[in-house]
């Protein structure tokens, strides 16, 4: 009882210094308070290590540099001593641990403190060793069995390509996609044996999807000029996946949490879709024709967010075979307002009418 009361307090204080109102007083349902809310939301829940390195990816694509370096600061302070970062409950993890690099880089930029700078340099050798992945290079996700998981694709890939590794976060992205992309329906299963085809999760989750396609879209903005054939690649594999995607995409503007599969109305990866398609356009590599289908996903997130900054009927954490709330529904709904607040910025006025807000 007491840890829950202390809990509750720190979450009520820190939305009381970000200069928001408990969600009783909250009676603005204006774009700023939402977002305020939503972000609180996220820092309060308890994370492992991917759900503490998106939330910081959070934070950094809505510039908020300060709870960003705090976040950093934790990242690197619960490192292991083979280099993974923020490994609080997480200790069996591999690859979820590269989630963290951006955001501990992010914070090197930010401060020029060293210890951040080396913190990403060891997270990222853990990541190149040979006993992080099979014999193909595929890095494995966790040091318990050697399956790969779908959700591997955003650990990893956007942190080594922000190393300057782009060869490495190329080869990770189409080793993922060769060991789970299904080319007739254009999505990706989530967890598989390389070595032996073994699936061990054939369902085409939602979640891991969405990591997919926020792991290339991310990756296409950091390559440099020099890659663009590699842009165009990644490019194509991005609509692939959009379009497997949208066939299944539902009246409500949602999916399912297994998108082929009628179990529950989802949210996450609606986010996750609408921040790729919302990337894609305001980058160039992505048709503006798909901005109505996000438009869709993004007003269904916006409808289940409730008073307290929330995103409900997310795939449910720790399971994530239910619906209710996790750490990254509440990144990605951030991360996609981001990216649709920078297309409108962005974007001549015949398509800042098209992508309006809800």
């Amino acid at each position: 009882m007491k840890k829950t009361i202390l809990i509750a307090l720190v979450c009520a204080l820190a939305m009381l210094a970000n200069g928001d109102l408990p969600p009783q007083s909250a009676v603005s349902e204006g774009s700023s308070n939402l977002l305020q809310r939503v972000k609180v939301a996220m820092l309060c829940t308890q994370k492992h290590s991917w759900e503490f390195g998106v939330a910081m990816q959070a934070l950094i694509e809505i510039g908020d540099e300060r709870n960003l370096i705090i976040m950093a600061r934790e990242a690197v302070q619960r490192r292991a001593p083979d280099g993974r970062l923020a490994t609080v409950g997480s200790e069996q993890n591999i690859a979820d641990t590269g989630a963290n690099g951006p955001g501990v880089l992010a914070a090197y930029k930010i401060t020029k403190d060293e210890k951040f700078q080396q913190a990403a340099r060891a997270q990222y050798e853990f990541l190149m060793r040979p006993s992080s992945r099979n014999t193909n290079g595929t890095i494995y996700h966790n040091n318990r069995s050697p399956v790969i998981f779908s959700d591997n694709m955003f650990m990893v890939a956007p942190f080594i390509a922000q190393m300057g590794d782009y060869d490495e976060s190329l080869r990770q992205i189409q080793a993922i996609r060769r060991v789970l992309w299904d080319s007739k329906d254009r999505l990706f299963h989530h967890i598989r044996i390389e070595e032996t085809g073994e699936f061990k999760d054939v369902s085409y989750w939602g979640g891991g999807v969405g990591w997919c396609a926020a792991a290339m879209a991310t990756v296409i903005d950091l390559l440099p000029d020099s890659r663009k054939a590699d842009k165009m690649k990644l490019a194509a594999y991005t609509r692939d996946v959009l379009d497997g995607c949208l066939a299944h995409q539902l009246p409500s503007g949602l999916f399912y949490d297994k998108i082929t599969e009628s179990n529950f109305e989802e949210t996450t990866l609606a986010c996750m879709l609408a921040s790729t398609i919302y990337r894609g356009v305001n980058s160039g590599w992505l048709d503006e024709s798909y901005l109505p289908a996000a438009d869709r996903m993004r007003a269904a997130a916006h409808a289940k967010v409730d008073e307290y900054g929330l995103l409900q009927n997310a795939s449910a954490a720790p399971r994530f075979n239910s619906p209710g709330t996790s750490t990254e529904g509440q990144a990605f709904f951030l991360i996609m307002e981001a990216a649709h607040q920078k297309l409108l910025k962005n974007s001549p006025e015949q398509l800042r009418t098209a992508a309006g807000t809800p």
